[in-house]
């Protein structure tokens, strides 16, 4: 099953960057997310921490 399968693909042209295009999508989103919790302030962070302990009804 999987000798048919790439066999199939290497049959067509340009497969090759689908890996590093998925690869460097994965990476950017990773690097984007580690810099979005350094850079997130302490007020927004402690306010979104306890939103599962409001009991306020709104």
């Amino acid at each position: 099953m999987l000798k048919f399968v790439k066999n199939h693909l290497e049959s067509i042209t340009g497969i090759e960057i689908y890996p590093l295009i998925s690869l460097l999508i994965f990476f950017l989103f990773f690097v984007a997310l580690f810099w979005w919790v350094v850079t997130a302030k302490k007020d927004y962070i402690d306010t979104v921490s306890n939103l599962p302990l409001d009991n306020k009804n709104d």
